[in-house]
């Protein structure tokens, strides 16, 4: 099961939103949220063993911070677990049946915990939402990878979701492919794009022009993929005359295994996410 869901959020969001944890992602996905007029700022709360972390959260976006988690709690109706596996999670579950009204849902950005795992740690009647958030937040573009458990719907957290990009639900069984092919997607476009400028400067071009060059093809190539509705191959056919520039690139590439190799490197990253949510 798979959908996909454009970016479009209808309005302001009128329920607070809490966060358990106030790291790296969850800064993105607030700073992205804000950003997007997804949520007012003062509607959204976060907690944080560290006290210097919450002080640059306040003063950056003007979140609160100031009260006790089981205040935040009481009045969230999507609470966002982001903490570390290895944390405190049973004391947190405890927190959340004492507080938090039975209908609050659980947003879960932590990598490696099933949903059975946190429903063992939450509650089995409660509504729970895996995500795998993208890293492209502050752009609009990229997918999370959401599953549901039987007792949550979309529409508890579609607009939240949507504000820091799109999403694509799934089966859990999908979600570690997800993890290794698709938000670490990111990773494998920075790789080639730094690869083909620096091909740029080896064959004599100034850097910078390299960068500007490369950065402009790879823009209009996923223009180009979008807008005629052609298969790739369709347009390196379109591209490379018989025995020219274009082909005798490709013949070195292919000879390269770069195909293969990037084939691999997904896998890699697949297994590795398996191995993760193993521990």
């Amino acid at each position: 099961m798979e959908e996909q869901l454009n970016r479009g959020v209808k309005g302001l969001i009128e329920q607070r939103i809490h966060f358990i944890g106030g790291g790296q992602m969850a800064e993105a996905i607030i700073r992205a949220i804000i950003a997007n007029r997804t949520i007012a700022a003062d509607r959204i709360s976060v907690t944080d063993i560290n006290e210097a972390r919450l002080q640059v959260l306040t003063s950056t976006y003007g979140i609160d911070t100031g009260r006790s988690q089981e205040a935040y709690l009481a009045e969230a109706g999507l609470i966002v677990l982001a903490v570390r596996p290895q944390d405190a999670l049973n004391e947190l579950g405890q927190a959340v049946s004492l507080h938090a009204a039975p209908n609050t849902v659980i947003v879960s950005i932590v990598a490696g915990l099933t949903l059975e795992k946190l429903a063992g740690v939450f509650g089995a009647q409660r509504p729970i939402v895996r995500v795998i958030p993208n890293t492209l937040t502050d752009t609009g573009y990229g997918y999370s990878g959401v599953v549901l458990n039987a007792d949550a719907a979309r529409e508890q957290v579609d607009e939240f979701l949507l504000g820091f990009g799109k999403v694509q639900y799934m089966e859990e069984a999908l979600l570690d492919v997800f993890t290794g092919y698709g938000v670490a997607g990111p990773n494998y476009i920075y790789y080639f794009i730094e690869s083909l400028v620096d091909a740029g400067v080896l064959a004599g071009l100034p850097r910078e022009q390299a960068w500007n060059v490369a950065l402009e093809n790879m823009a209009g190539a996923v223009l180009m993929l979008r807008q005629t509705g052609l298969h790739p191959r369709q347009l390196l056919d379109i591209n490379n005359s018989p025995g020219g520039v274009g082909m005798h690139g490709l013949y070195e590439l292919n000879n390269s295994d770069f195909a293969a190799g990037l084939q691999r490197s997904v896998m890699a990253a697949v297994k590795r996410t398996t191995e993760l949510g193993a521990k």
